[in-house]
């Protein structure tokens, strides 16, 4: 069986650049052309609109210039600006140890989760474009068939980041505002000034993060139409090597998402992982009391950050349990086709000519029958056993589908772990056993 995945696995990419090629092309839907033609162009818009935006974040390092421009303005506006603003925030008469207490360790973890995203997506951006990048590109025979949902998915994905960043910047401005108010400066300039640099690195680098994660998110809900369709070409095609060869061209599509975002998902969790703990240790070692003014930022930043692998852990365990889904569809569809009438007669009429034939009634034919009768007899005996071998074999292809399908359900993965329920699990359960940890570490002593 590793053989012929394999072989597979080898025309699948081959074959994934002419249209004509694809299986699936068997039931596309008839579409008018001009609404084609509409729903191609604005779903192009919709990419290059996506790409203006990813460049603006910096996401866009397709040469050496663009590399320094994006890698100094993060520096300076993501590292720099707030270091500086938490320096100038020094003032007399105040209790500033207790609001910086948290400030530096929020910037740091904040910079590394949005130096990660940027590296991780840009390199990838790089390498393939937006277009290959998100598996939308139109010489590999879908866009035209899925242009419209691809347009709907996108913009539904790069919606979770307005969704979020708006809110949790108006939460960031209320909470800088309200430590102005305690922080007292020199001038009502220079209260603006450290407002307006606090709240502007803050979104710049919390857009990064989302961004990265709804990206993520976008790529997986775009394969999530490709099972879907596949789901309906199991109620229609009756083929298991059109069949055979449409999975596989999914594997191998999954299989590339994972490898392109397993580093970027890993970093992911071990730097919130690590932040929020750290965070925690500081909490729980801290005598005072924690308020608004030297908590707050935490309590924002910790937001943004759950939210980003909520939604990277959301779209992995969807699409990995969509995979592990079609097992159970195959099954139904080889039961339905095995279990259907024409097949069943065949099966029937095969069976009763091939009993009536043997030798108790032989016996009769040699005595009432002619030879003639008796070469009739022999041809239509022989048409029918062919019916039957068909029929075996078409049985047999089916099964060895549905066993393929069980033992390579397929998923994203990182390093060989699917993620899916299983996964988030087991996360949660060492979170919680951390958590215990640092707890009985800070409480308890």
């Amino acid at each position: 069986m590793a053989g012929v995945g394999s072989h597979i696995h080898i025309e699948v990419e081959e074959s994934s650049v002419p249209p004509e090629n694809a299986p699936f092309l068997k039931n596309r839907e008839s579409i008018p052309a001009d609404d084609h033609r509409e729903e191609e162009s604005l779903l192009d818009k919709t990419l290059q609109r996506l790409d203006l935006f990813l460049s603006f974040l910096g996401f866009n390092q397709s040469s050496v210039w663009k590399f320094f421009v994006s890698s100094g303005a993060f520096l300076v506006i993501g590292v720099l600006l707030p270091v500086v603003i938490l320096e100038l925030s020094n003032c007399q008469g105040c209790e500033k140890g207790q609001i910086r207490s948290f400030e530096i360790g929020m910037v740091v973890s904040q910079a590394c989760l949005a130096a990660a995203s940027l590296l991780c997506l840009s390199h990838n951006l790089r390498k393939y474009g937006v277009r290959k990048f998100l598996f939308v590109d139109r010489y590999s025979g879908h866009a035209d068939k899925f242009s419209g949902h691809y347009l709907r998915k996108i913009s539904e994905s790069m919606r979770l980041v307005v969704v979020w960043v708006l809110p949790c910047c108006l939460l960031k401005t209320v909470r800088e505002i309200i430590r102005i108010m305690y922080v007292h400066h020199e001038s009502w300039w220079q209260s603006a000034i450290i407002l307006c640099g606090f709240v502007f690195s803050w979104t710049y680098v919390t857009t990064i993060i989302l961004s990265a994660s709804a990206i993520f998110h976008a790529v997986c809900s775009l394969q999530i139409l490709h099972f879907e369709d596949y789901g309906k070409l199991l109620e229609t095609e009756t083929d298991a090597i059109v069949l055979l060869q449409e999975h596989a061209r999914l594997r191998y599509y999954l299989s590339k998402i994972s490898h392109r975002f397993r580093i970027y998902l890993l970093l992911q969790f071990f730097i919130v992982t690590i932040s929020q703990f750290v965070i925690l240790f500081q909490i729980t070692g801290y005598n005072g009391m924690i308020t608004l003014i030297n908590g707050g930022d935490y309590a924002v930043t910790s937001i943004v950050q759950v939210v980003g692998i909520i939604l990277c852990l959301n779209a992995s365990a969807k699409i990995s349990h969509r995979a592990q889904g079609i097992g159970a569809m195959a099954c139904r569809w080889h039961a339905l086709v095995t279990c259907s009438t024409s097949d069943g007669s065949l099966f029937r009429t095969c069976s009763s000519v091939v009993v009536n034939s043997e030798a108790p009634h032989h016996n009769k034919l040699h005595i009432d029958s002619s030879e003639s009768d008796l070469e009739s007899l022999d041809f239509m005996t022989g048409t029918t056993n062919t019916q039957l071998a068909s029929y075996m074999s078409s049985y047999h292809k089916r099964l060895a589908l549905v066993m393929y399908l069980q033992a390579n359900p397929g998923g994203i993965t990182i390093f060989g772990w699917t993620v899916d329920r299983g996964l988030i699990n087991t996360i949660f359960f060492i979170e919680l056993t951390l958590l215990t940890v640092v707890l009985g570490k800070t409480i308890v002593a």
